[in-house]
Parts: C-alpha cells; structure tokens; sequence
C-alpha cells in the first residue's frame, strides 16, 4: 500500500496513514470477522450435539446480527462525539468474552443467546472504523483506503477457513471457537492500541506534511457542509434508505453464501473439513484482487453506483453457474465460485465511497451506522433462507444459489437510483 499524493501540487506527503492506520484497522476486523463466521465450521457438530436442523443452524448463525444491528448508530455516534480508538478499543475486548461465551455455550439456546450478544459487541466497530478512516483519508483517497481496508472480509476468510477446518478435524467445533475467541485479547488489542490515533494532530508519527496534506484535503472536501447536521433529517433523506436497501439485498447474498459455502464445498468435492477449508480459502484471494482493482478504478472514474452493479451482476452470474455445472466439473464450479465471491465483496469500495458523497461529513458516521445496522439485517435472513432451501431441497444447492443471486442482482440495481451530493448542497 503506498503513501498519498498531493492531486493538486504532486508534492510526495509520507505515507504513515496507509502503513499504520490501515493494517490496524485490517487485522482487528479480520478477528471480528473471524469470530462471526467460524459457526459455519460448527453447523455440523452444532447440529450433532444439539440436533437441531440446517435452518436452525442458519437461525444461530444469522442471529448475530440482530445483535449487530443495535450498536450500529449508538457505534457511530459514539465515535465521532467521543474517540473511535477508545470505542473501538472496548468493543475488541466485549466481542472476545461473547465469542468465547459461544464456545462454552451448554445449549442451542444458550448458544443462541451468546451470539446474538457477540453482534451487539461487534456492532460499533465497522461505523467506528468509517469514521476513523474519514478522519485521516480525503474524498480523493477515500474508495481505495476503503477497499484496502475492506479486503479484511476476504483475509479473514483465507485464515478462517483453513484454521477453522482443521481445528475442527483435530478438536471440535467447541475448541475451534475458544481458540479463535482469544484471538481479540491476544491480537486485536494490542495491536489497536499501539498503532492507531484518532486524528494527524494526535499522532507523533503523522510528518508536518502528511498531517497539513490531510487537514487541508478535508477542509477542502468539507466547504459547504454544515458543522452539525439534524439527525432526525438523515432519516428522511432517501439516498440513505436506498443505502440502506441495497446493503440489506447484498447481505442477504454474501451470509448466504458465506456461511454455508463449507457445506456447498464439501457437498461438491466430498473432501473432509480440512481440505474444504483450504479450498474455500481461493474465493476470499481471488476477492482480494477484484477489491483492489476496483477501488483503484472507481478512484479514476468517480462511476460509483456502476462499479457497485459490475460487482454484483458478476456475483449473481457466476454462483448460479457453479451450481448449475456441479460434479460435473468440480474445478469449473470451483473456479465461479471464486468469480462469485470476488464479485460479491469488490463492491464495497464504490459502496461506501458513495456513501460518503450521500450525506454530510457531520453526518457520516451516524448514517454509516444506519446504513449498516439496517443492512446488516439481510445477514441474519441469508443463512437462515439458505437453511430452510436446504432442508427443503434436501440439501441441494442449485435453489439455494438462485435465491441469493436474485438478492445481488435487485441490489445491483437499487444502487443506480442512489443520487450522490454532487452539489454539496447541506441537509437542514
């Protein structure tokens, strides 16, 4: 990742944002991540012990993120009044006591209950993060320090699932959880607290120059933007719930596909846990490369809710095509799995760039957290849809993949209604 450039003057300002700032915010939300996605290496033992069904499994899976949902606004708020270091900082050390909980859970609905107070730790986290990122990365840096950042769902997957596998092939699924559960405690939080500052005044190692290049970037970005903006407004404003709709849409297909892809895998190459994790690693680095490109892309042409349909149309296309081409060819299907979830992840970039460009810089923590609250709830209805077509089907996949492909493609095209703030013209 390289340092940032002056667009106006060219001069070279240092790079220390992208080589602290950003690494932090990667390897916190890779173990964020990780502690609520590691059930889907868990449905088979969770299902065993608690003999529960696939739907069941869905509903403990997707719980989270009731949960997840309630802290999203409270979140944002918190970090842009307060400190999002300091929130941030808490959160880690919550969200590891409820993952560890879920480990030790003596009951589905215990288990249950732990999850849903694992999403309620984990919900401030990601409007957090946003608000960090806004306060170091200018509008003209922002699509790619989101992607780069946001390439933390893919690196979370490539380590969550070869580890999970094999701990659960060695363990249980209960050991898997514990282990990845310390995780926050042992990782997570050191790191956060030695690398990242709140804004380039707080922060020794921020260069004069990189800090007036930041400062000055944002005052520029922020003319004619009101120093407070009515809350009350952001929720009449519709480029918020359209936001808002299209997150839904999309969750309801990545969780989908997320948390049952080890058991589409597995179906698919009958191989044990440990292998399926190695392979369901190849999706998350091919979504690596589609980020990136993505984010660099968007940077250059500003066709935000365009690059937002690409990702998805592909998504959609590809997973029903690995369904559709099954057993027949494994390594066919395998390989539009990988197109599927590289598509289904690169359009966060232009997602929350644009997002950015819809609201107020006043507003844009507390709007990032409605948007991602209320579109965080297609998470909990993914895995449980997959769940109940499972059963259904009799654990056959094609419905399934059509289902979650249908759910890209409608918010592929909710997000070209979006209109951006191209004006700057201020909410009251």
């Amino acid at each position: 990742m390289g340092g940032g450039m002056d667009a106006a003057t060219g001069a070279t300002v240092g790079g220390m944002r992208w080589k602290r700032l950003i690494p932090a915010a990667m390897v916190v939300y890779i173990i964020s991540f990780m502690d609520r996605t590691n059930i889907s290496y868990a449905f088979a033992g969770i299902g065993e012990e608690f003999a529960v069904s696939k739907a069941d499994q869905g509903f403990a899976a997707g719980i989270f993120f009731i949960g997840y949902t309630l802290f999203q606004i409270p979140g944002g708020l918190l970090a842009t009044h307060w400190s999002p270091k300091k929130a941030v900082g808490i959160m880690i050390l919550l969200w590891g006591c409820a993952a560890i909980w879920c480990g030790l859970a003596r009951s589905f609905d215990e288990l249950v209950v732990a999850r849903f107070v694992l999403g309620v730790a984990e919900g401030g986290v990601w409007p957090a993060t946003l608000v960090l990122i806004n306060n170091w990365f200018p509008m003209s840096e922002r699509a790619r320090a989101y992607s780069f950042w946001m390439t933390n769902l893919a690196i979370a997957s490539i380590i969550t699932q070869p580890l999970s596998g094999f701990i659960v092939d060695l363990t249980n699924w209960r050991t898997m959880l514990l282990i990845e559960g310390a995780l926050p405690f042992l990782i997570a939080t050191p790191v956060w607290s030695l690398m990242v500052a709140d804004r380039p005044r707080d922060a020794a190692w921020c260069s004069a120059a990189e800090r007036d290049f930041i400062e000055t970037s944002l005052a520029a970005d922020a003319v004619g933007e009101p120093e407070a903006s009515s809350f009350r407004r952001i929720f009449a404003e519709p480029a918020v719930w359209l936001l808002v709709a299209v997150s839904f849409f999309i969750q309801v297909g990545f969780y989908g596909l997320n948390m049952w892809l080890p058991s589409l895998l597995k179906a698919l190459t009958e191989a044990d846990f440990g292998a399926v994790g190695l392979i369901a690693a190849l999706p998350y680095c091919t979504a690596i490369v589609f980020m990136w490109a993505n984010g660099w892309w968007v940077d250059r042409n500003r066709r935000y809710q365009r690059h937002v349909l690409l990702s998805l149309v592909l998504a959609a296309v590809s997973l029903v095509a690995s369904v559709m081409i099954g057993q027949s060819f494994v390594i066919l299907s395998v390989f539009f799995i990988c197109i599927a979830v590289g598509g289904a992840l690169s359009y966060e970039g232009p997602f929350w760039a644009a997002a950015s460009r819809a609201v107020p810089v006043a507003a844009a923590g507390a709007a990032a957290g409605l948007i991602n609250a209320v579109g965080n709830l297609g998470g909990f209805l993914g895995p449980r849809l997959g769940g109940i077509l499972l059963d259904m089907s009799g654990g056959q996949f094609v419905t399934t993949a059509i289902a979650l492909a249908a759910s890209f493609l409608v918010a592929g095209l909710l997000m070209l209604m979006v209109r951006l703030r191209r004006d700057k013209m201020a909410m009251a």
